[in-house]
């Protein structure tokens, strides 16, 4: 089962908004998505970075929303560490869109004492 996930990418400032887009859509094309389910960017762009990262000051964000099987993750987050365009990432179960389904068995119930 597919479960929605959110990631965090900080690419290096040197590249250009249509490189970065091209390799975010290399790197979901692993995690296929459910029929009519698409993977949703929010370009942050240039922003100062707290700390320096591989010598660098600013950094270009970007947020993705996406849903996966978690199997696929291990060889996603592979492709991104073998980028060196990519700073810091950071991918996470987004468990406000997620709500598992659960029955009976699941529950436990209290008897009264009295």
């Amino acid at each position: 089962m597919a479960r929605p996930y959110e990631a965090v990418y900080i690419f290096d400032s040197a590249l250009e908004e249509p490189a970065i887009t091209e390799k975010l859509t290399r790197y979901h094309a692993l995690t296929p998505q459910p029929a009519g389910e698409e993977v949703k960017f929010n370009h942050w762009g240039k922003r100062t970075l707290a700390y320096a990262i591989k010598k660098r000051e600013t950094g270009y964000y970007v947020i993705a929303n996406f849903k996966a099987e978690p199997s696929q993750l291990p060889e996603f987050e592979r492709a991104i560490k073998l980028d060196d365009g990519v700073l810091r990432h950071l991918v996470v179960a987004d468990e406000h869109d997620y709500a598992p389904v659960r029955d009976a068995s699941d529950r436990k119930f209290e008897e009264d004492d009295e």
